[in-house]
C-alpha cells in the first residue's frame, strides 16, 4: 500500500489500514520530515462533530449543505458528519489524541461561522499540532515505513493503461528518481493554493496531488471553487504573509474594521456580521479594500481588544504569540489582515470510501472534490482529512484483503516521465522558475481571484498556456543534490496544470456561488446553477468539461423545496 503525502488524511489511512491487517506492507511518501510538513499541522481552529445530545447529524448536515449553497455530493457531505463521531472518538481512545475539556470533563466545542450549534472541538488554537503529533507518533510505533523528503512527480500505470500501478517518486536530498509500485495507491498529499499572491498553505505547498491527478486522467470536479479565508495576516515581504488567523476569532466576537472605522459587517450581513460564513466576509472584505477604504498594507483591521487580554491571550496563545513575533498586539490593538487563499473545495471524484473510478487509486483530504461544495465550514477541513483518511485506510484494507498482485508498470511511460523531468536541469538559458511561479501568482490573484469576470478568465486561460510553454524553456542547475530551483520548476508545473482547472471551470460557471463570485454574474441562481462541472485532461493538455445537475439526494436548497430528512 502506497501512501503520498503525510498530512491528517494520510495517516489516518495507513492507521486504519495497519490496524485492520497488521501484514499489510504500507509505505508514506512525504515531502517533509515526518510530522513537520503540510497542512493539517498548521489547523488552529478545530474538528467539527456532533458530540452533544443538543446537537444532531441532520443538523450538522444542513450547516454543510448551506455552507456549500447546495452543489455538495450529498452522500459524502452525510458521510462526513456521521463519521466524525466515531473518528473524534478512535482518534482520543486509540491515538491518544486530547481535546480542551470543560469543568465537567466533557469535551469543550466552540462557536464557528455557519453552524447553528457551537461542535467545534479543538486543543487551544493549535488542534492541527495535537493531531499531527499524535498520529506520527503512532505511526511511529507500528513501525510504518516512511520515505521523507522524497516527493511523487506522477501516477504511473501499467502497460495497457487500465490500473495504476505506484508512483514515479524523487528523493530531494539527491534528485534520484524511483519507481515505487504498490497493490493499492492513495493520493492525499493536499490541496494548498499557493498558486495566489496571499495564500494560507506552507511554501512546501504546490497542489502536487491534484496535479498528478489530472495529468493521471482522474475525472476532477468543482475546481472553480477556491476558498479565500478572511483574516490572512498582513506581513509585507514576509513568506508568511497570508498566514491564517483562525476563525474562532470571529466566532468569540472580533470586529472588522475599514481604514473608515466602520464595522462593514454591519452593512454587508447585519444578522450574522462577522460571523458570515468566509466566502461572504472574504468577499466583502475584498470589496472593502478595492473601493479604496483599505489600510496601507493592503487590507482590513481584525480588533479583539474589547473582548479583554485576559481572555484572548488564554483563548487564543499560538495566535497571540504568532502575530507578536510580527509586531503586533492581538490582545490589545487591531491587526491588519486581508482575504488569503486557503482552501480547494475542488478535486477528484470520488466515492464515499474514496475510490476513484481507477482500479486500485484511492483519494482522500482535500485532494478529492465533493464533499463541501462551494464553500467550506470552517472546522469541516480537518474533520474532512480524518474521516475520509479513515474512510480510505478502511476500504484498502478491505480491497488489500483479496487483491495484492501488485502490476508492473509500463517501461516506456517511466522512461517518457523521467526525461520530461530531468529536462530541464543543465539548461543554460531560459526563464528563472520562481520568475515565472511569481507571474501566476499575480494572475491568479488579479483574474481567477475573490472576485472574476468572463474577459478576464477567458485571458486567464491563455495566459496560463503561455506560461506553461514559458516553464518548458527554463533554466535549471545541473546539480540534483537539493536542488531547490529544481524544486520550484516541479511546483510550477504542478501550479499551472491546477490553473488550467481552475479558470477554465470558473469561466462555465456564469452565477455567483459561495466562494466563486463573478462581477458580470453576481447573483445566486438556483433554478441553472444547481450543477457540478466535471473535467478531465485533454490530448493537448487543456480541461474538456462537462456540467450534470447536482444529486439533491437528502435535501433541496428552500429556493426550490423543502428539506427531505437526511
Amino acid at each position: 500500500m502506497l501512501t503520498l503525502g503525510m498530512g491528517a488524511a494520510a495517516q489516518l489511512a495507513a492507521l486504519n489500514a495497519y490496524d485492520a491487517n497488521p501484514d499489510l506492507n504500507i509505505l508514506i511518501v512525504t515531502k517533509a520530515l515526518r510530522g513537520k510538513g503540510g497542512c493539517s499541522r498548521m489547523v488552529q481552529g478545530g474538528f467539527n462533530v456532533v458530540l452533544d445530545q443538543g446537537d444532531s447529524h441532520q443538523k450538522h448536515f444542513m450547516d454543510t449543505l448551506k455552507g456549500g449553497q447546495f452543489i455538495n455530493n450529498q452522500e459524502m457531505a452525510k458521510t462526513l458528519v456521521e463519521q466524525a463521531t466515531y473518528t473524534i472518538k478512535e482518534m482520543e481512545t486509540i491515538y491518544g489524541c486530547f481535546f480542551d475539556r470543560k469543568p465537567d470533563g466533557t469535551v469543550h466545542q466552540k462557536a464557528f461561522a455557519g453552524q447553528s450549534f457551537d461542535r467545534t472541538v479543538h486543543k487551544g488554537d493549535l488542534t492541527g499540532i495535537e493531531i499531527i503529533s499524535r498520529t506520527t507518533e503512532q505511526i511511529m510505533k507500528r513501525g510504518i515505513r516512511v520515505l521523507e523528503e522524497h516527493r511523487a512527480l506522477d501516477l504511473l500505470y501499467d502497460r495497457e493503461r487500465g490500473q495504476v500501478t505506484g508512483a514515479l517518486v524523487m528523493n530531494i536530498r539527491t534528485g534520484e528518481l524511483m519507481v515505487v509500485e504498490a497493490a493499492a495507491t492513495l493520493v492525499a498529499t493536499g490541496g494548498g493554493p499557493t498558486c495566489y499572491r496571499l495564500c494560507a498553505p506552507g511554501p512546501e505547498k504546490s497542489l502536487d496531488g491534484l496535479a498528478m491527478l489530472y495529468r493521471a486522467g482522474v475525472e476532477m470536479m468543482d475546481m472553480e471553487m477556491i476558498q479565500f479565508h478572511p483574516t490572512g495576516l498582513i506581513v509585507p515581504g514576509s513568506v508568511v504573509a497570508g498566514a491564517l488567523l483562525e476563525e474562532g476569532l470571529r466566532g468569540a466576537g472580533a470586529y472588522l474594521y475599514n481604514s473608515e472605522g466602520e464595522r462593514y459587517m454591519l452593512r454587508y450581513d447585519p444578522e450574522k456580521k462577522e460571523r458570515a460564513t468566509r466566502d461572504v466576509v472574504s468577499r466583502s472584505s475584498y470589496l472593502e479594500i478595492m473601493a479604496g477604504r483599505g489600510y496601507p498594507g493592503g487590507g482590513v483591521m481584525i480588533d479583539a481588544a474589547h473582548l479583554g487580554k485576559d481572555f484572548v491571550e488564554k483563548n487564543f496563545p499560538g495566535m497571540t504569540e504568532r502575530t507578536r513575533l510580527f509586531g503586533y498586539d492581538l490582545a490589545r490593538k487591531p491587526v491588519e489582515v486581508s482575504p488569503t487563499a486557503h482552501f480547494l473545495m475542488g478535486g477528484a471524484v470520488v466515492n464515499k470510501d474514496t475510490e476513484t473510478a481507477i482500479p486500485r487509486l484511492f483519494v482522500a483530504g482535500e485532494d478529492a472534490g465533493g464533499v463541501h461544495g462551494a464553500n467550506r465550514l470552517g472546522g469541516n477541513g480537518i474533520a474532512d482529512s480524518c474521516v475520509f483518511g479513515r474512510q480510505s485506510g478502511k476500504a484498502m484494507a478491505r480491497f488489500l484483503a483479496t487483491d495484492r498482485d501488485i502490476p508492473e508498470s509500463d517501461p516506456e511511460m517511466v522512461q517518457g516521465l523521467a526525461d520530461h523531468y530531468r529536462a530541464p536541469l543543465g539548461r543554460v538559458s531560459g526563464p528563472v522558475p520562481a520568475d515565472l511561479r511569481d507571474r501566476l501568482r499575480e494572475l491568479n490573484w488579479i483574474k481567477v481571484g475573490i472576485v472574476r469576470q468572463g474577459e478576464a478568465l477567458a485571458e486567464a486561460q491563455e495566459e496560463v498556456e503561455e506560461l506553461m510553454a514559458e516553464a518548458m524553456q527554463a533554466k535549471v542547475p545541473k546539480e540534483t543534490n537539493y536542488n531547490m530551483i529544481w524544486g520550484e520548476w516541479l511546483s510550477l508545473v504542478n501550479m499551472l496544470d491546477f490553473t488550467r482547472m481552475s479558470s477554465k471551470s470558473a469561466s462555465l460557471r456564469e452565477e455567483t456561488r459561495g466562494a466563486h463570485a463573478r462581477s458580470d454574474f453576481p447573483e445566486q441562481n438556483d433554478a441553472t446553477g444547481l450543477y457540478n462541472i466535471f473535467l478531465r485532461r485533454g490530448e493537448d493538455g487543456r480541461p474538456v468539461t462537462e456540467k450534470r445537475p447536482v444529486d439533491l439526494k437528502y435535501a433541496s436548497p428552500p429556493s426550490i423545496a423543502a428539506p427531505k430528512e437526511a
